[in-house]
């Protein structure tokens, strides 16, 4: 392969005769965001400024290219990429995307063998024909840490055989991902846990070795830290786990599960587990929790997210007196009972979601209660609940540390309770508002109220207008303020893209997992779009139009991550 084949779309200037451009300069020229690293490494390494780069010739290797400039011209070093060290060079190569990565590795031996040395994370496409490939894959790449290995599901994924080899060869494997390999056993996870004892992260989806390989891995992996399954197949009815090494454990998420309380033994068994989180399993969770609760009260963050989970299962949850995250998402049969116990018991909670999905079983009791008990509250995110101004002004005035707030889908917050945030909560520094009934007057108070508020996000809230928040923007100029009217939008059935940016606390399997939710909110906004053309001819226009953009606020209320 042509090292050089690359550099034709680079432009060509005559060579004029320099001196060698010093480290300095060198060095200069990697920190100018003006200049591609690609385009810096090739043409240093042939001893070039970046502003005067010619291509060589290209059927010349790269030291024939070298005797044949310092030849003719005293002033040309071969390869200036030599003053670089092995590890400054792969740090240079650390911001390249995965094809430029790929094209530097051909350019000589030197960079191809720095590139897999080291390479750290590798993703593989997991198909049986990978076996052939494993020894000398490995043999390039040995310094591999993190790897992940897909395949889509209509395909036939690698066996035992080939999954057992991989881990002999990366014996300093820390994270492992799996997706889609349906042919992997018990017998190729048990080959993980005796050849990878340094693994800590462990990630299933669409596999079929069920329940027997999980715990054929953890019995002879006893590092692993944490543990995400994902749709795991092979569980058809509830069974004890027979888990003999779950004491390293500190996190367990389980994702749309069948069964998925056949795993209650491993959650029990690991007390030094802190994260537990349990999104769109089936069946009834309340005994669970309990059990939890009562002989694991260690947890110090729980995500409850579209399970059938009653107040009972919230007081199991109670009993976690170190609690510190909560999230409560769309749980239909969770009511004021349960968040009030919660909030009585585990007083040094600091993050709390609630989605009540339009329920309205929980509200001012259940907020009251949080405003009173959970004073070190940090975070509050409310999407389809039915505060009043009490209940807001009781967290506005109690929770003195409140930073983040998100009202989203509240037909009950107005410009009084906006009013109410902007004057009491002194240390709130961002703010969402999604969907609420608020006018200019309420945004207003924003402009003199929150004094250390940094930003401001406010989507679908059709009372509030660009001059609104123009005057909020001259009066506070540092106020990040984005403003995001796309009722239209919503109505022609794009959905929700998520109410402000990814906090530093959320976690990567809760965003993919909200993200997920909006498909449904999206399908319900196209055939409201579909029901409003049909019916636009027998009734009056600003009527349908009226009710629509109701439904479809409220249906939008959903969001990828907050604040």
């Amino acid at each position: 392969m042509n090292p050089y084949a690359n550099l034709a779309h680079f432009p060509v200037v005559a060579r004029v005769p320099h001196a060698p451009p010093p480290l300095s300069s060198m060095l200069l020229c990697l920190l100018n965001p003006s200049i591609p690293l690609r385009r810096f490494l090739f043409t240093f390494s042939m001893g070039q400024s970046p502003s005067i780069a010619a291509a060589p010739t290209p059927d010349l290797n790269r030291h024939q290219i070298s005797q044949l400039h310092s030849s003719s011209d005293p002033d040309f070093d071969a390869d200036l990429t030599i003053c670089l060290s092995d590890d400054c060079l792969a740090v240079i190569f650390h911001f390249l995307s995965n094809a430029d990565r790929k094209e530097c590795s051909h350019v000589c031996r030197r960079w191809r063998r720095v590139d897999g040395e080291r390479r750290h994370r590798l993703s593989l496409v997991a198909r049986p024909e990978l076996q052939e490939l494993v020894p000398s894959l490995f043999d390039r790449f040995d310094s591999v840490t993190k790897l992940t290995l897909r395949i889509d599901r209509k395909y036939a994924s690698l066996n035992d055989d080939a999954l057992i080899m991989i881990s002999m060869r990366c014996r300093n494997l820390t994270r492992l991902k799996l997706r889609g390999c349906r042919d992997v056993t018990e017998i190729g996870m048990a080959g993980v846990g005796d050849n990878c004892k340094a693994l800590k992260k462990l990630s299933c989806a669409s596999c079929m070795f069920g329940t027997k390989g999980i715990a054929a891995l953890l019995d002879r992996c006893v590092t692993l830290e944490d543990l995400t399954l994902k749709r795991l197949r092979g569980v058809h009815h509830i069974t004890e786990v027979e888990v003999g090494a779950a004491t390293s454990l500190n996190s367990i998420c389980l994702k749309e599960l069948v069964n998925g309380q056949s795993f209650t033994p491993l959650v029990i068994s690991s007390k030094k587990l802190r994260t537990l989180k349990v999104i769109g399993c089936t069946g009834d969770w309340d005994d669970t929790l309990v059990r939890v609760g009562c002989l694991n009260g260690g947890l110090v963050e729980i995500h409850l997210e579209k399970v059938q989970v009653s107040d009972v299962g919230l007081v199991g949850v109670s009993r976690c007196l170190g609690l510190e995250t909560l999230h409560v998402v769309k749980t239909a049969e969770c009511s004021n009972i349960g968040l009030s116990m919660v909030a009585e018991r585990c007083r040094l909670l600091r993050k709390i979601h609630i989605d009540g999905w339009r329920t309205n079983r929980i509200g001012d009791d259940g907020l009251a209660a949080i405003a009173k008990h959970c004073s070190d509250l940090q975070e509050l995110v409310l999407i389809g609940v039915y505060p009043t101004f009490s209940s807001l002004a009781a967290i506005a005035c109690n929770c003195r540390n409140l930073e983040r707030l998100a009202l989203c889908g509240i037909g009950t917050v107005g410009d009084a309770e906006i009013e109410c945030i902007a004057d009491k909560c002194v240390a709130l520094k961002k703010l969402c508002i999604k969907g609420c009934p608020v006018s200019n007057a309420g945004i207003g108070a924003l402009a003199s109220g929150c004094p250390n508020l940094v930003k401001v996000k406010v989507k679908k809230c059709r009372k509030i207008t660009g001059r609104g928040v123009e005057w909020v923007r001259e009066q506070r100029v540092s106020l990040a303020f984005n403003y995001d009217d796309s009722e239209v939008e919503a109505l022609d059935g794009s959905g929700s893209d998520g109410v402000g940016g990814a906090h530093d606390g959320v976690a990567e399997a809760e965003a993919e997992a909200e993200a997920e939710a909006e498909a449904p909110s999206s399908n319900n906004n196209t055939r409201l779009t579909m029901l409003r053309a049909r019916l636009g001819l027998l009734a009056g226009r600003n009527l349908l139009s009226c009710a629509f953009r109701r439904l479809s606020n409220i249906d939008n209320v959903s969001g990828s991550s907050f604040l």
